[in-house]
Protein backbone atom coordinates (compact mmCIF):
# COMPACT_ATOMS: atom_id res chain seq x y z
CA UNK A 1 0.00 0.00 0.00
CA UNK A 2 1.33 3.46 -0.87
CA UNK A 3 1.96 6.12 1.75
CA UNK A 4 -0.73 8.24 0.11
CA UNK A 5 -3.31 5.51 0.68
CA UNK A 6 -2.11 4.85 4.23
CA UNK A 7 -2.47 8.53 5.06
CA UNK A 8 -5.92 8.67 3.47
CA UNK A 9 -7.13 5.69 5.45
CA UNK A 10 -5.67 7.20 8.65
CA UNK A 11 -7.70 10.39 8.19
CA UNK A 12 -4.72 12.76 8.37
CA UNK A 13 -5.52 16.45 7.82
CA UNK A 14 -3.62 19.70 8.30
CA UNK A 15 -3.26 19.89 12.07
CA UNK A 16 -2.36 23.59 12.16
CA UNK A 17 -5.88 24.81 11.47
CA UNK A 18 -6.35 24.47 7.72
CA UNK A 19 -7.56 20.88 7.79
CA UNK A 20 -6.68 20.05 4.19
CA UNK A 21 -6.49 16.25 3.70
CA UNK A 22 -2.79 15.37 3.77
CA UNK A 23 -2.98 12.51 1.28
CA UNK A 24 -3.82 14.92 -1.55
CA UNK A 25 -0.57 16.83 -1.08
CA UNK A 26 1.41 13.58 -0.86
CA UNK A 27 0.08 12.50 -4.27
CA UNK A 28 1.73 15.52 -5.95
CA UNK A 29 5.29 16.24 -7.08
CA UNK A 30 7.51 18.95 -5.58
CA UNK A 31 11.15 19.98 -5.14
CA UNK A 32 10.91 20.87 -1.45
CA UNK A 33 8.90 19.72 1.56
CA UNK A 34 8.58 22.37 4.27
CA UNK A 35 7.50 21.47 7.80
CA UNK A 36 5.63 24.44 9.22
CA UNK A 37 6.64 24.88 12.85
CA UNK A 38 6.44 28.67 12.89
CA UNK A 39 3.45 28.77 15.27
CA UNK A 40 2.87 32.51 15.36
CA UNK A 41 -0.49 32.75 17.18
CA UNK A 42 0.32 34.40 20.52
CA UNK A 43 0.15 32.11 23.61
CA UNK A 44 -0.10 28.86 21.62
CA UNK A 45 2.76 26.38 22.09
CA UNK A 46 1.53 23.00 20.80
CA UNK A 47 3.80 22.97 17.73
CA UNK A 48 6.88 23.83 19.80
CA UNK A 49 5.90 21.10 22.27
CA UNK A 50 5.43 18.65 19.40
CA UNK A 51 8.88 19.41 18.00
CA UNK A 52 10.53 19.29 21.42
CA UNK A 53 9.06 15.93 22.43
CA UNK A 54 8.46 14.23 19.06
CA UNK A 55 11.38 15.53 17.01
CA UNK A 56 12.34 12.17 15.53
CA UNK A 57 8.76 11.57 14.37
CA UNK A 58 8.60 15.05 12.81
CA UNK A 59 11.78 14.39 10.84
CA UNK A 60 10.58 10.91 9.82
CA UNK A 61 7.34 12.48 8.59
CA UNK A 62 9.33 14.95 6.49
CA UNK A 63 11.42 12.14 5.00
CA UNK A 64 8.34 10.09 4.15
CA UNK A 65 6.72 13.14 2.53
CA UNK A 66 9.91 13.78 0.55
CA UNK A 67 9.87 10.22 -0.76
CA UNK A 68 6.21 10.50 -1.68
CA UNK A 69 6.52 13.73 -3.67
CA UNK A 70 10.08 13.01 -4.97
CA UNK A 71 11.48 16.09 -3.25
CA UNK A 72 15.21 16.71 -3.04
CA UNK A 73 15.03 18.98 0.01
CA UNK A 74 13.28 18.84 3.37
CA UNK A 75 13.18 21.93 5.57
CA UNK A 76 11.73 22.49 9.03
CA UNK A 77 10.82 26.14 9.65
CA UNK A 78 10.90 27.07 13.32
CA UNK A 79 11.32 30.28 15.28
CA UNK A 80 14.81 30.71 16.69
CA UNK A 81 13.39 31.68 20.09
CA UNK A 82 12.00 28.15 20.60
CA UNK A 83 15.39 27.02 21.84
CA UNK A 84 14.48 23.59 23.25
CA UNK A 85 12.52 22.68 20.15
CA UNK A 86 15.36 23.92 17.93
CA UNK A 87 17.87 21.75 19.78
CA UNK A 88 15.64 18.67 19.57
CA UNK A 89 14.96 19.13 15.86
CA UNK A 90 18.63 19.87 15.09
CA UNK A 91 19.64 16.60 16.76
CA UNK A 92 16.91 14.66 14.91
CA UNK A 93 18.01 16.14 11.56
CA UNK A 94 21.59 14.97 12.02
CA UNK A 95 22.52 12.47 9.33
CA UNK A 96 19.38 13.10 7.27
CA UNK A 97 18.56 15.18 4.21
CA UNK A 98 16.34 17.41 6.34
CA UNK A 99 17.63 20.78 7.50
CA UNK A 100 16.51 23.49 9.89
CA UNK A 101 15.51 27.02 8.88
CA UNK A 102 15.33 29.53 11.73
CA UNK A 103 12.67 32.23 11.60
CA UNK A 104 12.26 35.53 13.42
CA UNK A 105 9.65 36.12 16.11
CA UNK A 106 7.06 37.94 14.03
CA UNK A 107 3.44 37.51 12.98
CA UNK A 108 2.30 35.78 10.77
CA UNK A 109 5.45 33.72 10.15
CA UNK A 110 3.30 30.61 9.70
CA UNK A 111 1.37 31.95 6.70
CA UNK A 112 2.25 29.63 3.80
CA UNK A 113 3.01 32.50 1.43
CA UNK A 114 5.38 34.10 3.95
CA UNK A 115 6.97 30.81 4.99
CA UNK A 116 7.61 29.65 1.42
CA UNK A 117 9.23 32.98 0.59
CA UNK A 118 11.33 32.97 3.77
CA UNK A 119 12.65 29.45 3.10
CA UNK A 120 12.97 29.42 -0.69
CA UNK A 121 12.75 33.02 -1.91
CA UNK A 122 9.87 31.97 -4.17
CA UNK A 123 6.57 33.90 -4.37
CA UNK A 124 3.42 31.81 -4.75
CA UNK A 125 1.17 33.03 -7.61
CA UNK A 126 -1.83 35.14 -6.52
CA UNK A 127 -4.65 32.87 -5.24
CA UNK A 128 -2.23 30.01 -5.80
CA UNK A 129 -0.83 27.21 -3.68
CA UNK A 130 2.77 26.30 -2.72
CA UNK A 131 2.76 23.39 -5.17
CA UNK A 132 2.80 25.90 -8.04
CA UNK A 133 6.35 26.89 -7.01
CA UNK A 134 7.43 23.31 -6.35
CA UNK A 135 6.77 23.24 -2.60
CA UNK A 136 4.63 21.11 -0.31
CA UNK A 137 3.93 22.55 3.17
CA UNK A 138 2.72 20.44 6.10
CA UNK A 139 2.28 21.38 9.76
CA UNK A 140 4.75 19.61 12.08
CA UNK A 141 1.97 17.73 13.90
CA UNK A 142 0.57 16.64 10.54
CA UNK A 143 3.97 15.11 9.76
CA UNK A 144 3.93 13.24 13.08
CA UNK A 145 0.54 11.85 12.02
CA UNK A 146 1.91 10.92 8.59
CA UNK A 147 4.68 8.94 10.27
CA UNK A 148 2.09 7.24 12.48
CA UNK A 149 -0.09 6.44 9.45
CA UNK A 150 2.86 4.71 7.81
CA UNK A 151 2.88 2.41 10.86
CA UNK A 152 -0.85 1.76 10.55
CA UNK A 153 -2.10 4.18 13.21
CA UNK A 154 -5.04 6.52 12.40
CA UNK A 155 -5.53 10.01 13.81
CA UNK A 156 -7.39 9.60 17.10
CA UNK A 157 -5.77 12.21 19.38
CA UNK A 158 -4.85 15.89 19.13
CA UNK A 159 -2.14 17.96 20.81
CA UNK A 160 -3.46 21.37 21.92
CA UNK A 161 -2.54 24.29 24.16
CA UNK A 162 -4.83 25.68 26.85
CA UNK A 163 -3.72 29.16 27.90
CA UNK A 164 -4.96 32.58 28.98
CA UNK A 165 -7.19 32.97 32.01
CA UNK A 166 -6.72 29.47 33.40
CA UNK A 167 -5.04 28.34 36.60
CA UNK A 168 -2.51 26.05 34.91
CA UNK A 169 -1.58 26.81 31.28
CA UNK A 170 -0.36 23.69 29.52
CA UNK A 171 -0.14 21.70 26.32
CA UNK A 172 -1.55 18.19 26.28
CA UNK A 173 -2.65 15.40 23.98
CA UNK A 174 -6.34 14.49 24.22
CA UNK A 175 -8.78 12.22 22.40
CA UNK A 176 -10.44 13.90 19.43
CA UNK A 177 -14.00 14.72 20.42
CA UNK A 178 -13.16 15.54 24.04
CA UNK A 179 -15.19 18.52 25.26
CA UNK A 180 -13.33 21.71 26.11
CA UNK A 181 -15.16 21.70 29.44
CA UNK A 182 -13.21 18.54 30.36
CA UNK A 183 -9.94 19.86 28.92
CA UNK A 184 -10.26 23.06 30.96
CA UNK A 185 -10.62 20.97 34.11
CA UNK A 186 -7.20 19.47 33.32
CA UNK A 187 -5.84 23.04 33.19
CA UNK A 188 -7.12 23.70 36.71
CA UNK A 189 -10.24 25.48 35.53
CA UNK A 190 -10.86 29.08 34.45
CA UNK A 191 -9.85 32.11 36.50
CA UNK A 192 -13.32 33.61 36.17
CA UNK A 193 -16.77 32.26 35.40
CA UNK A 194 -17.66 34.71 32.64
CA UNK A 195 -15.04 33.55 30.13
CA UNK A 196 -15.08 32.59 26.46
CA UNK A 197 -12.90 30.35 24.31
CA UNK A 198 -10.77 31.66 21.46
CA UNK A 199 -10.34 28.32 19.68
CA UNK A 200 -7.34 28.35 17.36
CA UNK A 201 -5.98 31.60 18.78
CA UNK A 202 -6.88 35.26 19.11
CA UNK A 203 -5.90 36.32 15.62
CA UNK A 204 -7.35 33.69 13.28
CA UNK A 205 -9.36 31.53 15.65
CA UNK A 206 -13.06 31.52 16.39
CA UNK A 207 -14.90 32.68 19.50
CA UNK A 208 -17.06 30.17 21.35
CA UNK A 209 -19.12 30.63 24.48
CA UNK A 210 -20.02 26.92 24.54
CA UNK A 211 -17.71 24.94 26.83
CA UNK A 212 -19.18 21.74 25.40
CA UNK A 213 -17.51 22.43 22.04
CA UNK A 214 -15.46 19.33 21.07
CA UNK A 215 -11.78 19.23 20.16
CA UNK A 216 -11.32 18.47 16.46
CA UNK A 217 -8.40 17.39 14.27
CA UNK A 218 -7.67 20.98 13.26
CA UNK A 219 -7.65 22.67 16.69
CA UNK A 220 -4.37 24.17 17.91
CA UNK A 221 -5.87 24.90 21.31
CA UNK A 222 -7.88 27.55 23.05
CA UNK A 223 -7.11 30.88 24.68
CA UNK A 224 -9.48 31.56 27.56
CA UNK A 225 -10.31 35.21 28.19
CA UNK A 226 -12.91 37.07 30.28
CA UNK A 227 -15.89 38.29 28.31
CA UNK A 228 -14.89 41.82 29.37
CA UNK A 229 -11.49 41.59 27.65
CA UNK A 230 -11.21 44.20 24.86
CA UNK A 231 -10.36 41.64 22.16
CA UNK A 232 -13.35 39.49 23.12
CA UNK A 233 -15.70 42.47 23.21
CA UNK A 234 -14.55 43.46 19.74
CA UNK A 235 -14.94 39.96 18.32
CA UNK A 236 -18.43 39.64 19.78
CA UNK A 237 -19.67 42.78 18.00
CA UNK A 238 -22.35 41.90 15.42
CA UNK A 239 -21.19 42.13 11.79
CA UNK A 240 -23.66 44.95 11.08
CA UNK A 241 -22.21 47.02 13.91
CA UNK A 242 -18.65 46.38 12.72
CA UNK A 243 -19.55 47.57 9.22
CA UNK A 244 -21.41 50.63 10.50
CA UNK A 245 -18.45 51.71 12.61
CA UNK A 246 -16.12 51.35 9.63
CA UNK A 247 -18.45 53.22 7.31
CA UNK A 248 -18.67 56.20 9.64
CA UNK A 249 -15.13 56.38 11.02
CA UNK A 250 -12.56 55.16 8.45
CA UNK A 251 -10.39 58.12 7.41
CA UNK A 252 -8.28 56.15 4.87
CA UNK A 253 -5.05 56.43 6.86
CA UNK A 254 -3.62 53.29 5.12
CA UNK A 255 -2.12 51.73 8.26
CA UNK A 256 -4.10 48.53 7.62
CA UNK A 257 -2.52 48.26 4.20
CA UNK A 258 1.00 49.34 5.17
CA UNK A 259 1.23 46.60 7.82
CA UNK A 260 -0.53 43.89 5.76
CA UNK A 261 1.82 40.88 5.39
CA UNK A 262 0.55 40.03 1.91
CA UNK A 263 0.88 43.65 0.76
CA UNK A 264 4.46 43.67 2.07
CA UNK A 265 5.17 40.52 0.06
CA UNK A 266 4.12 42.42 -3.06
CA UNK A 267 0.52 41.22 -3.49
CA UNK A 268 -2.36 43.55 -4.37
CA UNK A 269 -4.03 43.46 -0.96
CA UNK A 270 -5.15 46.91 0.21
CA UNK A 271 -7.61 46.76 3.14
CA UNK A 272 -7.98 50.54 3.27
CA UNK A 273 -9.48 50.42 -0.22
CA UNK A 274 -11.76 47.54 0.79
CA UNK A 275 -13.08 49.75 3.59
CA UNK A 276 -14.43 52.05 0.86
CA UNK A 277 -16.84 49.28 -0.15
CA UNK A 278 -18.72 49.94 3.12
CA UNK A 279 -19.70 53.35 1.83
CA UNK A 280 -20.15 52.41 -1.84
CA UNK A 281 -22.89 49.80 -1.49
CA UNK A 282 -24.20 50.31 -5.02
CA UNK A 283 -21.62 52.18 -7.10
CA UNK A 284 -18.03 50.92 -7.12
CA UNK A 285 -18.41 48.16 -4.54
CA UNK A 286 -17.16 45.43 -6.88
CA UNK A 287 -14.05 47.47 -7.66
CA UNK A 288 -13.12 47.95 -3.99
CA UNK A 289 -13.85 44.30 -3.21
CA UNK A 290 -11.08 43.14 -5.52
CA UNK A 291 -8.45 44.54 -3.14
CA UNK A 292 -9.51 41.81 -0.68
CA UNK A 293 -9.18 38.87 -3.07
CA UNK A 294 -5.66 37.93 -1.92
CA UNK A 295 -6.20 38.62 1.81
CA UNK A 296 -4.99 35.80 4.10
CA UNK A 297 -7.37 36.77 6.97
CA UNK A 298 -4.51 37.01 9.48
CA UNK A 299 -6.38 39.74 11.41
CA UNK A 300 -3.36 42.00 11.77
CA UNK A 301 -5.13 44.97 10.20
CA UNK A 302 -8.07 44.80 12.63
CA UNK A 303 -6.32 43.85 15.86
CA UNK A 304 -2.97 45.64 15.44
CA UNK A 305 -2.66 48.17 12.63
CA UNK A 306 -5.87 50.22 12.71
CA UNK A 307 -5.48 53.22 15.07
CA UNK A 308 -9.27 53.60 15.33
CA UNK A 309 -10.03 49.98 16.23
CA UNK A 310 -12.07 49.43 13.07
CA UNK A 311 -12.64 46.13 11.26
CA UNK A 312 -10.78 45.99 7.92
CA UNK A 313 -10.22 42.21 8.16
CA UNK A 314 -13.94 41.66 8.56
CA UNK A 315 -14.61 43.97 5.62
CA UNK A 316 -12.21 41.84 3.59
CA UNK A 317 -14.04 38.69 4.69
CA UNK A 318 -17.32 40.13 3.44
CA UNK A 319 -15.75 41.25 0.17
CA UNK A 320 -14.23 37.81 -0.43
CA UNK A 321 -17.61 36.22 0.13
CA UNK A 322 -19.12 38.54 -2.47
CA UNK A 323 -16.30 37.70 -4.89
CA UNK A 324 -16.92 33.96 -4.41
CA UNK A 325 -20.58 34.42 -5.27
CA UNK A 326 -19.49 36.11 -8.51
CA UNK A 327 -16.94 33.33 -9.24
CA UNK A 328 -14.26 36.02 -9.34
CA UNK A 329 -10.83 34.92 -10.56
CA UNK A 330 -7.77 37.06 -10.02
CA UNK A 331 -6.29 38.33 -13.30
CA UNK A 332 -3.81 40.87 -11.98
CA UNK A 333 -0.05 40.62 -12.13
CA UNK A 334 1.92 38.33 -9.84
CA UNK A 335 4.39 40.05 -7.51
CA UNK A 336 7.96 40.20 -8.76
CA UNK A 337 9.49 41.05 -5.40
CA UNK A 338 8.43 42.06 -1.88
CA UNK A 339 7.87 45.65 -0.79
CA UNK A 340 11.17 47.48 -0.05
CA UNK A 341 10.15 47.74 3.63
CA UNK A 342 9.06 44.10 3.90
CA UNK A 343 11.61 43.13 6.55
CA UNK A 344 11.42 46.36 8.52
CA UNK A 345 7.64 46.37 8.87
CA UNK A 346 7.18 42.85 10.21
CA UNK A 347 5.14 42.80 13.40
CA UNK A 348 7.04 41.47 16.45
CA UNK A 349 5.04 39.05 18.60
CA UNK A 350 5.82 41.04 21.75
CA UNK A 351 4.41 44.21 20.16
CA UNK A 352 1.34 42.28 19.07
CA UNK A 353 0.77 40.91 22.57
CA UNK A 354 0.99 44.41 24.05
CA UNK A 355 -1.59 45.65 21.57
CA UNK A 356 -3.83 42.68 22.37
CA UNK A 357 -3.45 43.30 26.13
CA UNK A 358 -2.50 39.69 26.85
CA UNK A 359 1.00 40.08 28.31
CA UNK A 360 -0.26 38.98 31.74
CA UNK A 361 -1.13 35.61 30.20
CA UNK A 362 2.26 35.07 28.55
CA UNK A 363 3.26 31.92 30.44
CA UNK A 364 5.00 28.78 29.31
CA UNK A 365 2.55 25.98 28.53
CA UNK A 366 4.69 22.81 28.54
CA UNK A 367 3.49 19.48 27.22
CA UNK A 368 2.25 17.37 30.12
CA UNK A 369 1.51 13.67 29.98
CA UNK A 370 -1.81 13.70 31.79
CA UNK A 371 -4.16 10.76 32.05
CA UNK A 372 -7.59 12.14 31.28
CA UNK A 373 -10.71 10.00 31.43
CA UNK A 374 -13.67 11.74 29.79
CA UNK A 375 -17.00 9.92 29.84
CA UNK A 376 -18.25 11.31 26.53
CA UNK A 377 -16.75 12.24 23.17
CA UNK A 378 -18.45 14.21 20.39
CA UNK A 379 -16.94 13.77 16.92
CA UNK A 380 -18.19 16.07 14.14
CA UNK A 381 -18.61 14.22 10.85
CA UNK A 382 -16.69 17.02 9.12
CA UNK A 383 -13.28 17.90 10.56
CA UNK A 384 -11.41 19.68 7.81
CA UNK A 385 -11.68 20.69 4.19
CA UNK A 386 -14.11 18.78 2.01
CA UNK A 387 -17.30 16.85 2.63
CA UNK A 388 -18.60 15.24 5.86
CA UNK A 389 -18.20 11.55 6.62
CA UNK A 390 -20.99 9.14 5.74
CA UNK A 391 -21.48 7.31 9.07
CA UNK A 392 -20.56 3.64 9.25
CA UNK A 393 -22.10 3.21 12.70
CA UNK A 394 -25.48 3.69 14.37
CA UNK A 395 -26.73 4.28 17.89
CA UNK A 396 -26.16 1.24 20.09
CA UNK A 397 -23.06 -0.01 18.24
CA UNK A 398 -19.92 -0.78 20.18
CA UNK A 399 -16.70 0.47 18.61
CA UNK A 400 -13.03 -0.21 19.29
CA UNK A 401 -10.12 2.22 19.47
CA UNK A 402 -9.01 3.19 15.96
CA UNK A 403 -12.14 1.85 14.25
CA UNK A 404 -13.31 3.95 11.27
CA UNK A 405 -16.61 5.66 12.08
CA UNK A 406 -17.35 6.93 8.59
CA UNK A 407 -16.42 6.98 4.92
CA UNK A 408 -15.75 9.73 2.41
CA UNK A 409 -17.72 9.20 -0.83
CA UNK A 410 -15.60 8.09 -3.77
CA UNK A 411 -14.10 10.99 -5.68
CA UNK A 412 -14.84 13.49 -2.91
CA UNK A 413 -12.40 15.49 -0.77
CA UNK A 414 -12.51 14.76 2.94
CA UNK A 415 -10.97 12.79 5.82
CA UNK A 416 -12.17 9.68 7.62
CA UNK A 417 -12.82 9.93 11.36
CA UNK A 418 -11.95 7.14 13.80
CA UNK A 419 -12.93 6.16 17.34
CA UNK A 420 -10.25 7.37 19.77
CA UNK A 421 -11.17 4.73 22.37
CA UNK A 422 -13.46 1.77 22.90
CA UNK A 423 -16.95 3.20 23.33
CA UNK A 424 -20.69 2.85 22.82
CA UNK A 425 -22.30 4.93 20.06
CA UNK A 426 -24.94 7.05 21.79
CA UNK A 427 -26.23 8.98 18.76
CA UNK A 428 -25.46 9.84 15.14
CA UNK A 429 -26.47 13.26 13.77
CA UNK A 430 -24.03 15.82 12.36
CA UNK A 431 -21.83 14.44 15.14
CA UNK A 432 -21.15 10.96 16.43
CA UNK A 433 -21.49 10.93 20.22
CA UNK A 434 -19.62 8.20 22.03
CA UNK A 435 -20.12 7.08 25.62
CA UNK A 436 -16.86 5.66 26.85
CA UNK A 437 -16.97 2.13 28.18
CA UNK A 438 -15.32 1.93 31.67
Amino acid sequence: MTLTEQVRLAGVVGAGGGGFPAHVKLASRADIVIANGAECEPLLHKDAATMEHMAARVVRGVELAMQSVAAKQGVIGIKAKKKQAVEAIADACSGTRVRLHLLGDYYPAGDEYDLVHAVTGRLIPPQGIPLQVGVVVQNVETLVNIAAAADGHPVTHKTITIAGAVHHPLSLTVPIGMLYRDVLAAAGGMLCDDSVLCIGGLMMGRISTDLDTPVTKTDSGAIVLPRSHPVVRRKLQPAQVQASIGKSACDQCRYCTEFCPRYLLGYAVEPHQVMRSLAFTATGQAHWNEFAALCCACGLCTLYACPEALYPKEACDTSKEELRKMNFKWTGAAPAQPHPLHDGRRTPIQSLMRKLAIEEYDHHAPLENLRIHPTRLVLPLKQGAGVPNMPRVKAGDRVTAGQPLGDIPAGQLGAIIHAPVAALVASVTDNITLHIIP
